[in-house]
């Protein structure tokens, strides 16, 4: 039987550093009288609340000055060290407002498949043959890896929270399936192009003196049910860098593999740092693409994630540029919110929506006071399922564990329906 805490909601998970987009100046709340056509949360009356979105990152503006700065860089990682050791488990950490970007981490996660300015979903489904797919569907698991910054973290989910959103025919929703250790659960489809995606990740991160080392636990799997195709893959871990110089990068190794077709890609995401840490050659990507069967190098990998990548056929020699960054994640907006009667209590934008609009203008104590308000709520729930005998279940995905695998997910229902809020 798979246990859930409900408790320490809002401790620091190993996910709050991974994918900790960065949030932009411009904020977009939106107050509305919420009606209860999803009972998701007991004994919540009808009242007026917000619902906060902020900027997703973008290529353009992750080395720039522009958008939200948490503040005292020196004075965070100093905390850091007092309140950590090394070998300590970060999903106890305990973390502050002024550590926090103003969104949550469903919405970090949404944001890696529904903020893009290029459909690569649909390339992936349109390619003529099994070769043109794969590397299609390579090019979509690079997107997905966007700017990190040191010294600030999203929210840890609550249990329960939700993150619901749609992007043209394509509809997106998120669960926080556990929270201790915590796990989350994405389903994701487009019925025109006939595409299906679930994801189930549990991080796992350690402090290790001089830097924190977050790898991420769990599949990655897409379905091109028109080809009859399953892709699965992993993604890469995260590097935080306290000393000597603070940063942030991803690394480590990403598998894909067609499970019908016996395709495979290797790649490894780095950074190569000069002394001290200063300067080097940063996201880096390189990697191959072989035929299982046989072990034949078809094409080799090589590019920045923030920049190009370059695919070279080892047949002929010949390299082209299969992925731009600038032109799949620049100039990409935050979402909007076309039905506000229909999102559900356990909304990311909505649990979190006086949090975000406080951090955002940095009104410290409110913001204090908006997380301890949805802490006690949660303990409130607590308390409410320990009186009535009740065991907390997810409700969108059956969820297993084993020592053996880890977290599995599976979707309760087998499309995702449009969602109140969109992609723009």
């Amino acid at each position: 039987m798979v246990k859930f805490c409900p408790l320490g909601c809002f401790r620091l998970s190993a996910y709050t550093f991974i994918c900790n987009l960065q949030a932009k100046s411009i904020v977009f709340a939106v107050a509305f009288t919420l009606h209860r056509k999803h009972n998701f949360t007991d004994n919540i009356n009808k009242e007026e609340r917000k619902v906060v979105f902020t900027n997703p990152q973008t290529i353009e503006e992750c080395d720039s000055d522009a958008g939200y700065k948490a503040p005292n860089l020196l004075q965070r990682i100093a905390s850091l060290f007092k309140n950590v050791s090394p070998g300590s488990d970060l999903a106890r950490f305990q973390l502050p407002p002024l550590f926090n970007l103003p969104k949550s981490q469903l919405q970090c996660y949404g944001e890696s498949v529904y903020c893009t300015a290029s459909d690569l979903l649909s390339k992936c489904n349109s390619g003529q043959s099994p070769v043109e797919r794969f590397i299609s569907v390579v090019t979509w698991c690079i997107s997905t890896t966007r700017p990190v910054t040191f010294g600030v973290a999203p929210y840890n989910p609550i249990l329960g929270e939700t993150h619901h959103v749609s992007k043209g025919n394509l509809n997106i929703l998120l669960e926080q399936i556990s929270h201790h250790p915590p796990v989350t659960a994405l389903h994701a489809t487009d019925e025109k192009e006939n595409i299906e995606m679930i994801w189930c990740q549990q991080p796992s991160p350690k402090f290790n003196g001089t830097s924190i080392e977050a790898q991420v636990l769990g599949k990655r799997k897409l379905k091109l049910l028109n080809h009859g195709e399953t892709y699965e893959m992993n993604c890469p871990h995260l590097l935080l860098r306290i000393l000597p110089v603070p940063g942030a990068d991803w690394s480590g190794k990403v598998n894909i593999r067609c499970l019908e077709t016996g395709l495979v890609a290797e790649l490894s995401f780095r950074s190569n740092n000069s002394f001290l840490g200063i300067g080097g050659n940063h996201r880096v990507v390189k990697g191959k693409i072989l035929d299982s069967s046989s072990l034949k190098v078809l094409y080799e990998v090589d590019g920045h994630w923030d920049r190009t990548i370059k695919l070279k056929d080892t047949s002929n020699g010949k390299a082209r540029v299969v992925y731009d960054a600038k032109e799949v994640i620049s100039g990409i907006q935050a979402p909007i919110l076309k039905e506000g009667e229909s999102v559900w209590e356990t909304e990311s934008a909505h649990v979190w929506g006086e949090l975000s609009e406080a951090i955002v203008s940095k009104e410290w104590e409110k913001a204090r006071e908006a997380k301890l308000k949805v802490e006690e709520r949660q303990r409130e729930l607590v308390r409410e399922r320990e009186c009535k005998g009740e065991t907390w279940s997810p409700k969108h995905f059956d969820v297993s564990y084993s020592k053996e695998v880890g977290w599995e997910c599976s979707p309760i229902h087998s499309h995702v329906p449009p969602a109140p809020i969109i992609s723009q």
